[in-house]
């Protein structure tokens, strides 16, 4: 599922001012297509009207309302030729991206029946982008520009703004949804370790804290008997549960009722991302509890909160960006290698999403011990589909800059492990000990985030939203 934040875009368009008393028939003609576009914007954002823009008191207009928004990004629409100082004025003060919507009316000229103002009005395209860009360059403001048509529609405009929209999401979920960390990371894993106000300072993102006493007795007012046995029947629906457990057997419905118990924990605290890492005694209500987190965090996840083990924030804020983007998230690693199929195996213990688990229905089952962590309980699988594939880790520079590490390959169909840890067979555009070599070295942590398809064309304009560089290993 695709989570249901809505980003706040902030959308004005400019024309040259001194072509409309000339030419008045451009005003309606103008105002049309300004109405036009608008509603070519997806109804997953919020717009914030700057209105037409010809004067630079109506661009310093348009600015205030943006700022006091706090848009996550802007569109601007390039109606005709119309000077710069249309747009600086409307984005001086902001710190996201301008996409310059460069669309023109109609397909092509009538060339014998076009005078000036149908010239301006329906064929004037490219002439003020570079303009624009120009001075947002020297602005130092991050930019794009999408080219196209309205004439017959434009299904590749339509999937830009769609992008765009689904990028702005990010920032939107990051600063205004907090990420908690319950105990700490994994100990020693210091690739995952993080500072959170340098956190908060780069990414808008704020951690609330947790320990682990503060989660023994989540469940203890679940109460309602109607809401747990439906909640039962949401897990068996989404697991098929090892030895043919039903929706009334009894650690079915206890489980429910901590599922319950997070999901209303989560909404509580406006929680869209958990990092969590047990390593206590596992005994009494703590064991019970560490028993069942990986189904119930999964099922949380299933709702849109990315939940990552080890307590690694980093992931879980990978993870989320691809819930975002694509609808699915999933925890993964380096896994092994299969040098005769030149085959990367990649994977992980722990909470998943079932939204990637479309080749075959996520199995959970009991096994005694957690690998490499104190006791045991429901350990869960899914299985990502053949086709395409993107992987996401999110890492950082000894100053502590975020950087995104990516790649698109195929998942092949082939045997996997049947241990209980989800894992993938993907094949990369270079062979499988170059893709590593080149993985490696880019810095990430050992995490990264996976999703079915390709989507590093909107992870880039994720990471100019959040103004963050991208390694690109394979396409």
């Amino acid at each position: 599922m695709l989570v249901n934040t809505k980003a706040k875009i902030g959308v004005f368009s400019i024309a040259l001012g001194a072509y409309l008393p000339q030419f008045p028939q451009l005003v309606p003609n103008f105002e049309a297509q300004y109405e036009d576009f608008k509603k070519t914007i997806p109804d997953t954002v919020d717009i914030v009207d700057g209105g037409m823009v010809t004067t630079k008191e109506q661009a310093m207009a348009a600015g205030d309302k943006f700022r006091a928004a706090d848009v996550d990004l802007v569109f601007l629409q390039l109606l005709t030729y119309a000077t710069s100082y249309n747009v600086l004025p409307a984005i001086r003060d902001l710190d996201v991206p301008v996409v310059c919507i460069n669309v023109q009316k109609k397909l092509a000229p009538d060339y014998a029946n076009t005078d000036i103002p149908i010239w301006l009005g329906d064929l004037y395209a490219c002439g003020a982008v570079g303009e624009a860009v120009a001075d947002l360059e020297r602005a130092g403001k991050r930019h794009a520009v999408i080219t196209g048509v309205v004439e017959g529609g434009d299904p590749e405009v339509a999937a830009q703004i769609e992008d765009w929209c689904k990028a702005a999401q990010v920032r939107r979920r990051f600063r205004q949804t907090n990420i908690a960390q319950i105990g700490r990371p994994y100990p020693g894993m210091m690739d995952l370790y993080i500072d959170e106000t340098n956190l908060y300072n780069r990414m808008g993102l704020y951690t609330k804290q947790f320990d682990w006493e503060d989660m023994w007795a989540i469940a203890d007012d679940i109460t309602d008997t109607e809401a747990i046995k439906a909640k039962a029947q949401d897990i068996i629906d989404t697991f098929e549960v090892e030895g043919g457990a039903t929706a009334d057997d009894e650690d079915i419905l206890d489980m429910a009722k901590h599922v319950l118990a997070f999901e209303q924990w989560a909404k509580d605290e406006d929680l869209s991302m958990i990092a969590s890492h047990y390593a206590g005694k596992a005994q009494g209500v703590a064991g019970k509890l560490d028993s069942m987190l990986i189904p119930a965090f999964s099922m949380l996840i299933k709702q849109g909160t990315a939940c990552a083990v080890e307590g690694d924030m980093k992931v879980a804020m990978a993870m989320s960006i691809l819930k975002t983007i694509s609808g699915m998230g999933q925890l993964s690693e380096m896994y092994s290698i299969d040098f005769n199929e030149d085959i990367c195996i990649i994977g992980h213990s722990g909470s998943g999403d079932a939204d990637i688990s479309l080749a075959h229905k996520p199995t959970m089952k009991i096994v005694k011990v957690f690998h490499g962590k104190v006791g045991g309980g429901y350990l869960t699988q899914f299985y990502p589909p053949v086709g395409p594939v993107t992987y996401l880790a999110i890492t950082q520079d000894k100053d502590g800059n975020f950087k995104f590490v990516v790649a698109e390959g195929e998942n092949q169909s082939g045997p996997i492990f049947t241990f209980g840890d989800t894992n993938m067979r993907t094949k990369f555009s270079i062979p499988c000990r170059e893709f590593v070599n080149r993985w490696s070295e880019a810095g990430p942590t050992h995490h990264m985030a996976a999703a079915a398809g390709r989507h590093i064309d909107t992870i880039l304009k994720v990471a100019k939203i959040l103004n963050v560089p991208v390694d690109i290993i394979t396409r």
